[in-house]
């Protein structure tokens, strides 16, 4: 296992310094701990086609993008609710929002086909 991790702060921050240097948004929904905490992306496309990633350990130690949770329009607050009860059960995670198209290239995923 890697004990080599970015530090929480530094690589939310620079997610969304990556995000607005592309032209788009972002910003901080819940700022967690420091060094060690959680980071969950949210991305969206001009307030719409919102995912959540969360990077989550995998059974190799390994952590991993995984998405967690996808905008279904008929159920809308759905999301914020997640997000909400996320926030609760983990207070030292990073939230953070992306709002940029093809937001998936940020954490090193392909974006999924249109």
């Amino acid at each position: 296992m890697d004990d080599a991790r970015l530090p929480a702060h530094i690589e939310a921050l620079g997610l969304i310094r990556q995000a607005q240097a592309a032209g788009g948004f972002g910003t901080v929904i819940q700022k967690g701990e420091r060094d060690a905490g959680t980071i969950i992306v949210v991305l969206t496309e001009n307030g719409t086609n919102t995912k959540v990633y969360e990077r989550l350990p995998s059974v190799d130690g390994s952590r991993n993008w995984s998405l967690s949770r996808i905008q279904d329009n008929e159920k809308p607050r759905e999301i914020d609710e997640y997000l909400t009860r996320r926030a609760q059960q983990d207070r030292d995670s990073w939230i953070i929002e992306l709002d940029i198209a093809q937001g998936e290239r940020f954490i090193g995923l392909t974006p999924p086909p249109a």
